[in-house]
């Protein structure tokens, strides 16, 4: 090499003959200070010394913060063996699931498909809303009601994702969350005109979609193993005040709905009948609410624990 030393710019040059075989290619790494060249050995032993010749040369110093003794090297050689023979045993107890591909790019392809969903639902209605003011309110489920069914009904394929194990959520809380929706989109809203120009329709909706918007692209790069750190704070922050504002909305569409299937009678069941009982669907509306305010606090607790899981400070690995 060519550099300036002692007696000025000069041609530097120097020859080792190693002890044993050493790998062809070294890896050279220049600093503003020095060369660093990075020679690995053939076999992984111990050398008595490093040269050939006995006598060190005088241009040689040993790096003593990375010196090793034979004892050391043979602790390091032996750890290392050990490594890699529990790393096969582990994998060889795992076994290969060869549809994991396809897996992954359902959850993919699902969780993109909600996203792009619930992002045209918040986009229309935060327009809507800039336009038309207040006005918005009274034609949201005209206007949002086909997109919202779609998202919803594909929402049930969550509860079959973890009922057969593709994905490691509890079965409960999405449980109680999708039918929970679906009911009052589908049998509240979807079965009464008197209720689809309400205006309590549009904070429906609208707490459902922004909820979402943090969720699905949450899961979806979690899919390929991708952690931003701010959409992992939103994912499990956000929900804290809108999970409770969503489901004080649909308990009032449940109150705001009693009086008119009272008046209708729609969905009671009376006499007679073949189990020979009257049944006023205003009643199962009744009961309805008190199940809906405990599965907001099932649901608010799973997610409570897994804010602290994701969020919480990480515990330090005893030594």
């Amino acid at each position: 090499a060519q550099g300036h030393g002692a007696k000025g710019d000069n041609i530097y040059e120097f020859e080792i003959e190693f002890l044993e075989q050493v790998e062809p290619k070294p890896v050279c790494r220049v600093t503003q200070r020095q060369l660093n060249i990075t020679v690995q050995k053939k076999e992984s032993n111990w050398w008595e010394r490093l040269t050939k010749q006995e006598k060190r040369p005088l241009f040689l110093a040993p790096d003593f913060d990375r010196w090793l003794d034979e004892s050391d090297a043979e602790m390091e050689l032996k750890e290392k063996e050990e490594e890699k023979i529990n790393k096969m045993k582990i994998e060889s107890r795992v076994p290969k699931d060869p549809f994991k591909h396809l897996k992954k790019g359902y959850l993919i392809m699902y969780n993109l498909v909600q996203f792009l969903g619930f992002s045209w639902i918040f986009v229309n209605m935060t327009v809507r809303l800039f336009i038309l003011g207040k006005d918005s309110f009274y034609d949201t489920f005209h206007t949002i009601s086909d997109m919202m069914y779609f998202c919803q009904t594909l929402a049930l394929m969550e509860i079959m994702n973890s009922l057969i194990g593709l994905v490691r959520s509890p079965l409960i809380p999405a449980v109680v969350q999708v039918f929970g929706r679906n009911f009052v989109l589908f049998v509240i809203l979807g079965s009464l005109e008197e209720m689809q120009s309400k205006p309590v329709v549009f904070f429906i909706f609208y707490f459902w979609s922004i909820t979402e918007l943090f969720r699905y692209p949450y899961y979806m790069l979690s899919c390929i193993g991708i952690e931003w750190k701010p959409l992992t704070w939103l994912r499990y922050t956000v929900w804290i005040p809108l999970y409770p504002l969503g489901g004080l909305a649909e308990a009032v569409c449940i109150v705001q709905s009693i009086p008119i299937f009272s008046e209708t009678g729609k969905f009671s069941l009376g006499l007679p009948n073949p189990l020979n009982v009257t049944i006023q669907f205003p009643f199962v509306l009744q009961i309805y609410l008190i199940a809906l305010f405990l599965g907001i606090f099932v649901n608010f607790r799973h997610l409570y624990k897994q804010r602290k899981q994701h969020l919480g400070p990480k515990k330090r690995k005893m030594k």
